[in-house]
């Protein structure tokens, strides 16, 4: 059993967020490839990509569980997880690599821009952000043509089995056009995820084409590829 003093310990899932910079590093995006094409997001969080992702032109979206709450409620749950967050960090500063954000006050200062950026933007554009949860997503089928997911799938699979990783990776697939992206492919303790290659054999074995690629980002130590998946 991992000891709790190596990796980041969260209860339940944190609702926190990253900002659009943060996703075109991590997703390694082409900002201009993407502008006018419709991208979802999911789950998406307190993060602000959605919002700024229309700013440049792409048609995003953004689905999370939290999205049921008020405005006030979120804020509250986005500064209560910010402070936690980062107090960790702060603790565990050796399992994460620095060069993107500095220090840990770099990285609190991401956390706070993305959730209020995100909450002004869920407030005036409501119309953004849908309430819904994997594995099962309210939309018809190539409704988007990159569907990016972070932070989320086989970072918890402490938590989340297998049984609700396949089903969540066939549910984005089916409403891609083009391809699914997923970052990071480890969990909160750094190591690879432990079903990660079973997982991907299934999907091949389907008739998606999957590879694991090499992102120009790494926080966590060791998370430094993504995986795509394409022919959805």
């Amino acid at each position: 059993m991992t000891d709790t003093t190596e990796r980041l310990e969260v209860d339940g899932f944190a609702l926190i967020g990253r900002t659009f910079e943060e996703y075109v590093h991590m997703f390694d995006l082409d900002p201009a490839a993407l502008a006018g094409q419709t991208v979802l997001d999911c789950p998406s969080g307190v993060g602000s990509f959605v919002r700024t992702a229309n700013d440049h032109g792409i048609n995003a979206m953004g689905v999370d569980i939290a999205y049921g709450k008020s405005t006030a409620r979120l804020l509250q749950l986005a500064n209560t997880d910010h402070k936690r967050v980062v107090a960790q960090l702060r603790e565990k500063s050796s399992l994460f690599e620095w060069g993107f954000y500095g220090d840990t006050d770099g990285r609190s200062r991401y956390l706070k821009r993305a959730y209020e950026e995100f909450l002004d933007d869920f407030e005036d554009n409501r119309d953004r952000y849908v309430h819904a949860a994997l594995p099962v997503l309210p939309f018809n089928s190539d409704s988007f043509s990159v569907v990016l997911s972070a932070h989320f799938l086989f970072l918890y699979g402490d938590r989340l089995d297998r049984e609700f990783h396949l089903p969540s990776l066939r549910e984005l697939a089916r409403v891609a056009t083009e391809e699914v992206r997923v970052f990071p492919l480890s969990e909160l303790d750094t190591n690879r995820y432990h079903e990660l290659d079973s997982i991907v054999k299934t999907l091949e074995t389907e008739g998606y084409t999957t590879e694991q690629v090499s992102v120009p980002f790494e926080f966590q130590r060791g998370a430094t590829e993504m995986l795509r998946i394409t022919d959805v």
